[in-house]
């Protein structure tokens, strides 16, 4: 999706609707954007902007955010397809990322009832670079996992916001997430890191997480399951509870002691 709809989303009478503005008033400095092909970035290049073009936009994306602002590094958070960009931005730019939030995450795809019933459509992603969205696309969002973890007017708020910037959407997240996982190597992740689950994510199977967790070498690093949540924690009834657990994980005090 566009990032203004998922972290600046406006619901009439949701309370800090909007996560950039909710860590906005304590104090951080919000950055979003939109990768290439969604959005307002642009979308003329035959290419299907995949994981790793995404990757390549967070790069660039950082790069301006520190140049502009002065910050020595970033604390970067990442949904879904976003997940698995923000990991390989990691794994590419350490020395850029003081903490990284991984939410909504697949490693191998392994227990992912999601994934496996995309996988049976491949081929037709695979056929092009663009797939059509709509509003009962971005309702099922909330509906294929566990009903009712999100209220109807913050789904219809979002799709709206989401549709008046697309009626469309790369393959390439899709492609890769069917056919190439895993496409992050835990191993190479070596800043602070927490795993966010949602209780009810079916993308993220449990001991798919589990095991990527197990072999990530900084010890700084927490996994976390958000009760009541499906998919998109941020758009989910219990979206309090996403904020505290990453406003907890970005307010973590570095070790003074390492042995």
């Amino acid at each position: 999706m566009a990032s203004q709809p998922t972290f600046d989303l406006q619901v009439p009478g949701r309370p800090d609707s909007s996560a950039m503005e909710w860590f906005a008033a304590r104090g951080f400095d919000t950055w979003c954007m939109d990768h290439e092909g969604y959005g307002r970035s642009d979308k003329s290049r035959p290419i299907n902007c995949d994981i790793a073009n995404g990757a390549d936009d967070l790069a660039a994306g950082s790069k301006y955010i520190l140049e502009t602002t002065g910050a020595k590094k970033l604390l970067v958070y990442g949904i879904s397809s976003g997940a698995l960009r923000a990991a390989l931005f990691a794994e590419h730019h350490p020395e850029r990322v003081a903490r990284l939030a991984l939410d909504a995450f697949v490693w191998t795809g392994k227990g992912s009832p999601t994934l496996a019933e995309r996988t049976k459509k491949l081929p037709e992603f695979r056929s092009k670079n663009r797939r059509p969205i709509d509003r009962a696309f971005v309702r099922s969002i909330f509906t294929r996992d566990h009903p009712g973890t999100a209220d109807d007017a913050t789904i219809e708020a979002f799709a709206t916001a989401i549709l008046a910037l697309d009626d469309s959407v790369p393959t390439g997240t899709y492609v890769d997430m069917c056919s190439k996982l895993p496409v992050n190597d835990p191993a190479k992740i070596t800043v602070p890191t927490i795993v966010m689950r949602g209780e009810f994510d079916g993308i993220a199977g449990f001991e798919d997480l589990t095991d990527f967790f197990r072999r990530l070498p900084n010890p700084d690093k927490q996994f976390v399951v958000m009760a009541g949540i499906s998919h998109a924690s941020f758009q989910q009834k219990n979206y309090l509870t996403a904020y505290h657990v990453l406003h907890s994980f970005f307010t973590t005090p570095d070790p003074v002691y390492r042995p």
